[in-house]
């Protein structure tokens, strides 16, 4: 079993900065895509953006442009790196390993992001 560590989350002004990072306790970006996930409350969970085992990225629609999603293998670290944040970016924020769009580990405990002014 992988246990994930999220953190840098915070209070931010709309249109500020954060970057967030997921530490894996051991390294699976070979074999699973790695994804960042949001919940908001009263919402379900959502997969914000991921990165394949290639590399290849993808965004939900309404993060594009504005989310980056990286992964450093020699850290076992996912990061994501968020600009011009909006007030509905405000969510508890998680990552995951997935196959066939199913989560596969345990979740972290998330790391709470709200852009409040």
């Amino acid at each position: 079993q992988v246990q994930f560590v999220e953190s840098g989350g915070g209070l931010v002004q709309p249109g500020g900065s954060l970057r967030l990072s997921c530490a894996a306790s051991r390294n699976i970006f070979s074999n699973y895509v790695m994804g960042w996930y949001r919940q908001a409350p009263g919402k379900e969970r959502e997969l914000v953006a991921f990165i394949t085992t290639g590399g290849r990225k993808n965004y939900l629609d309404s993060v594009k442009g504005r989310f980056t999603i990286s992964r450093d293998n020699a850290k076992n670290t996912v990061y994501l790196q968020m600009n011009s944040l909006k007030p509905e970016d405000t969510a508890v924020y998680y990552c995951n390993g997935f196959r066939d769009g199913v989560p596969r580990h345990a979740w972290g405990q998330g790391t709470q992001v709200t852009v409040s002014s």
